[in-house]
């Protein structure tokens, strides 16, 4: 097929991007349909068997993504996004690829952040209990003033941003039936909900990143998380 002689966009395009080469865009691309066949299964109320098994395919698939590999393995830093990885070489072009994209969506869903009809709720049914941290954190981000703050980190808890509003995670083991939120405002006041939904004048607050809600602290238990088993 003279791959070799291909100058499409450059000549040396094949040794890129042509066949036996590792095209991360579309890898990321398979990581989201997974998740999104997952979610789509869990929303029609397929039994714990099948979800299970989309979730251990969905690791399978995100366990071959650069950032799990070893630089030597990888060839090049492993969480910047390269393009390729050619068949004879390392990852080749960094650069903002698509993978960024599909990344970002997948790790929210990981997280368990789904929204509908303009509202938020948590459903962390992939998400993993080797993610929670053992002992108290800190989260440094940046919020919707622009100002760097310390996000406290609870025991068996993580933590996050969403829309540049900090989110944390804390599993409750002596009330895994109850699930929770509590809503932190900007002025000092405190908004206790029963669940995991967010109503939409929440939501809608935080997207607009207008500055109303401080904080969210989501208490939930263990059943909540993947099916162990699944990866």
């Amino acid at each position: 097929f003279q791959h070799r002689s291909f100058t499409g966009r450059s000549g040396t395009m094949f040794g890129f991007e042509g066949l036996g080469s590792i095209y991360w865009h579309m890898v990321a691309k398979l990581l989201l349909a997974v998740q999104e066949r997952f979610f789509a299964a869990l929303d029609s109320g397929c039994d714990a068997n099948t979800l299970s098994r989309l979730a251990a395919q969905y690791y399978r698939v995100r366990g071959g993504i650069g950032f799990n590999k070893s630089p030597a393995e990888y060839g090049a830093f492993p969480t910047d996004p390269y393009s390729h990885t050619p068949g004879h070489a390392g990852a080749r072009q960094p650069g903002m690829t698509g993978q960024v994209k599909e990344e970002i969506l997948t790790r929210f869903g990981e997280l368990g952040v789904r929204v509908s009809d303009g509202a938020a709720r948590f459903e962390p049914r992939l998400l993993r209990r080797q993610e929670f941290l053992a002992t108290p954190g800190k989260l440094r981000m940046l919020d919707v003033n622009n100002r760097w703050q310390i996000v406290e980190t609870p025991e068996h808890g993580l933590a996050f941003s969403l829309c540049q509003v900090p989110i944390t995670y804390c599993l409750d083991a002596r009330s895994a039936a109850d699930a929770a939120i509590t809503i932190r405002m900007s002025d000092g006041r405190q908004q206790q909900l029963e669940g995991l939904a967010l109503p939409r004048e929440i939501s809608q607050s935080i997207f607009k990143r207008d500055g109303t809600i401080a904080q969210l602290d989501v208490v939930f238990g263990q059943q909540w998380l993947m099916q162990q088993g699944a990866g």
